[in-house]
């Protein structure tokens, strides 16, 4: 049976109740929340699985709009919807990779045979590596390969090349902003904006690409 959310806010309705919600109205913020739950089950409908119903993920992600509603002010560049989206999805991420971790050492400790002693053995003996030592490579292989593709996605020719240069990216040398202004022929300044730029631009690349 499909759940009716109430419909989200527009940006006149969303400042409107961020403003009383900071001037302490309580009302305010649980309009906030209630108006956002649309944004909630987006974002769960994603990553539900076999192993995971969306009505598990709504709760988790509620939990993720909650704490966005919390930490939000107005100051902040990004709307609420935004910054609650990412905020919703950060909770949900936590929530699969404490569970995959918690399926990994099970299985990896499991016997699946045994030594020549008559011993039984798992795969983290032959592996010798810790379970979590495991699941974070694997991880990090991943973001890596996404932040690669999204060098060549997203950013200029310049960009990219301060963005390799500065933290050391496809077997580089990590240098300072000053090193990387003499490198290519420009100012310090210079790197600092392309930097800055090139930055934003990849971590919205790279939060799409976990939201679609």
């Amino acid at each position: 049976m499909s759940v009716s959310f109430p419909k989200p806010l527009t940006e006149k309705e969303e400042k409107y109740y961020i403003d009383k919600y900071e001037s302490g109205d309580e009302e305010a913020k649980k309009i906030l929340i209630e108006r956002n739950l649309r944004l909630v089950a987006h974002v769960a409908k994603k990553y539900t699985s076999q192993s995971h119903t969306m009505d598990d993920f709504i709760s988790i992600g509620t939990i993720g709009l909650i704490k966005a509603v919390n930490t939000y002010s107005s100051d902040k560049a990004t709307r609420l919807a935004t910054y609650a989206a990412r905020c919703i999805e950060n909770e949900i991420l936590m929530s699969i990779r404490s569970s995959k971790k918690t399926t990994s050492e099970v299985s990896i400790n499991l016997p699946i045979g045994m030594d020549k002693d008559g011993n039984e053995i798992s795969l983290n003996d032959i592996l010798g590596t810790e379970p979590d030592a495991i699941i974070d490579d694997i991880n990090m292989k991943m973001q890596v390969q996404h932040m690669i593709k999204a060098l060549d996605q997203v950013l200029t020719d310049r960009e990219k090349k301060v963005l390799i240069h500065r933290y050391g990216i496809l077997g580089t040398v990590p240098r300072t902003q000053r090193e990387v202004a003499a490198y290519l022929g420009i100012s310090r300044s210079y790197v600092s904006r392309i930097e800055k730029r090139a930055l934003e631009k990849l971590r919205d690349r790279l939060w799409m690409q976990n939201t679609i």
